[in-house]
């Protein structure tokens, strides 16, 4: 799970594997693999980041 922030500052998470997509449309829209969207207030590099900490702890090194 990751950590993110909706528009109005509250934070929740969110399953990093079932993210489909991420988009900028300048709001960085999250979309699910259930067709859920979420806009969060991380860019699409942040989101990124945060996913491939997540794998890191996870996984280790190893990915």
């Amino acid at each position: 799970m990751i950590e993110v922030t909706r528009l109005n500052g509250a934070r929740f998470s969110i399953n990093c594997d079932l993210i489909e997509t991420v988009e900028e449309t300048p709001d960085t829209v999250i979309t699910l693999t259930n067709g859920k969207k979420f806009i969060v207030s991380e860019n699409m590099e942040q989101i990124k980041k945060l996913v491939i900490n997540f794998k890191k702890q996870i996984y280790g090194n190893a990915i």
